[in-house]
């Protein structure tokens, strides 16, 4: 057998052990026996990837895209330019020690599914431990199975449902209709989920968009002044260590919560989709997050990443359940434990935060500038739910289950999740399906209300 391996990754995660992580699977790929053609070295960016793929042949009996770290799919969109060969994506599970988020491995297959679903090409994946006895053999087995894709789903009949929830589908659908969201900023290249089309927005939610430039909200906060700014500060005093963090940054970071407030109030917004990286750091210098935070809490859902239909996903749950959402990434699944993390760098509200765990201040843990929040989720029931366009459609990504009372699992703001279906079912429909990475979530149950919704839309529903 002869496999191609391609081990990507991204240089502002802990590069020396993705380094070690790509080591361990290819010593489990060649302890197969198997031919391997590989490269020497990690791959960061789509240029050394697709040169890197053009240098397989295309008739190896699978091309295994290691997923080291986290990376945007500009990376797998260069891979398959390059080579027509038979795919398999490989993320690793990750530790959940409460620290730094090392790799954010499955996040990064999950954005490379919905690139190669959209894309039309089909691929095979797996989330394993390279250490497992047995990970390069099931891997390798990857060859010879067929390849999985989106499953059908149908537009839900609002005549069995409960006529409590289809009114109150049909509030939000009017609540929605004519609703302004800003979004600041293009989407960051290689994440497409995050695209959108301002028509296809508004002839299926009524939602106009509203396009800003960074410069409109850097230039706005650069202007802030000191009683705002201590206002701010006012309101995030409960966190832990705010006086240990840059305070020359951490000024920076307090005035962009009244530029967001004033953006909001003067264009009429209801939510907002930030793109809040690289420029926040590398040009303002510093962190959207906990402001972020803020106005999630104020009944402004802001997502980051520039993810419209993130907002909107937002604004959905924060009608149907009254309390304040968080659009994260699903970034580990532990099938043992039969559980699942949601995660954000920093932006949960704090009313999400857990009562038993000191809130606290922190900075980005790949940027190294403040401000974030830092806390576990509360525990509780909560509805996750996500308006898609996977696969080039719109569906209603509709689940549940209890968030339980766990330590933080990754620095920032994390909650530990259980599905009602099983954490391996979960992922297979992420993957399967080609999902976007971002899901939006809120505590309470309101999944009849969002068959509901789908049903009005004329969209259909994927189960989590």
């Amino acid at each position: 057998m002869r496999l191609g391996v391609l081990p990507l990754a991204r240089r502002t995660f802990d590069v020396p052990f993705a380094e070690q992580a790509a080591a361990r699977a290819i010593a489990a790929l060649e302890a197969t026996g198997a031919e391997l053609i590989c490269p020497p070295a990690l791959l960061f960016d789509a240029e050394s990837a697709g040169e890197a793929a053009g240098a397989i042949p295309d008739d190896v009996d699978l091309l295994v895209v290691l997923q080291v770290t986290f990376s945007d799919s500009t990376m797998i969109e260069a891979v398959i330019a390059a080579t027509k060969a038979p795919l398999a994506l490989w993320a690793f599970p990750e530790e959940r020690t409460g620290g730094r988020l090392r790799l954010n491995s499955f996040c990064g297959i999950n954005l490379a599914a919905f690139a190669l679903r959209r894309a039309g090409r089909d691929y095979r994946w797996i989330l394993r431990d390279p250490a497992d006895d047995g990970a390069g053999s099931a891997v390798a087995a990857l060859a010879t199975a067929t390849p999985a894709g989106p499953g059908a789903h149908d537009v839900p009949d609002a005549s069995s449902l409960d006529p409590d929830a289809v009114r109150a589908a049909g509030d939000v659908a009017a609540g929605l209709s004519g609703a302004r969201v800003g979004v600041i900023g293009a989407h960051p290249d290689g994440f497409e989920p995050c695209a959108y089309d301002r028509d296809s927005v508004r002839a299926l939610t009524g939602v106009t968009v509203d396009r800003l430039e960074l410069e409109d909200l850097f230039g706005r906060a650069e202007s802030v002044g000191s009683i705002d700014e201590q206002a701010t500060r006012g309101r995030l005093s409960t966190l832990d260590g705010l006086e240990d963090v840059d305070q020359e940054e951490l000024s920076k970071s307090l005035r962009l919560y009244p530029a967001l407030t004033g953006l909001a109030g003067e264009r009429g917004l209801s939510g907002m989709a930030v793109r809040c990286w690289p420029e926040a750091f590398t040009e303002y210098g510093a962190a959207v997050c906990s402001p972020a935070s803020l106005m999630n809490d104020d009944g402004l859902p802001t997502a980051c990443e520039a993810d419209v239909y993130g907002s909107i996903t937002a604004l959905v749950l924060q009608a149907l359940t009254g309390s304040a959402p968080l659009v994260a990434d699903m970034v580990d699944v532990d099938v043992a434990d039969d559980s699942v993390v949601l995660w954000h760098c920093g932006k949960a509200p704090l009313s999400m935060a857990d009562p038993g765990f000191a809130a606290a201040a922190t900075v980005h843990s790949n940027r190294k500038k403040p401000l974030l929040n830092e806390f576990p989720f509360k525990p509780g029931r909560v509805t996750v739910a996500r308006l898609s366009q996977a696969g080039g459609r719109h569906t209603l990504v509709v689940g549940g289950g209890e968030m339980l009372e766990r330590p933080l699992a990754f620095g920032g703001t994390a909650g530990v999740i259980r599905f009602d279906t099983p954490a391996s079912a979960i992922a297979s429909v992420v993957m399967d399906e080609g999902l976007e990475h971002h899901f939006g979530f809120a505590y309470g149950d309101v999944r009849e209300q969002l068959q509901a919704l789908a049903a009005l839309w004329g969209i259909p529903v994927v189960a989590l």
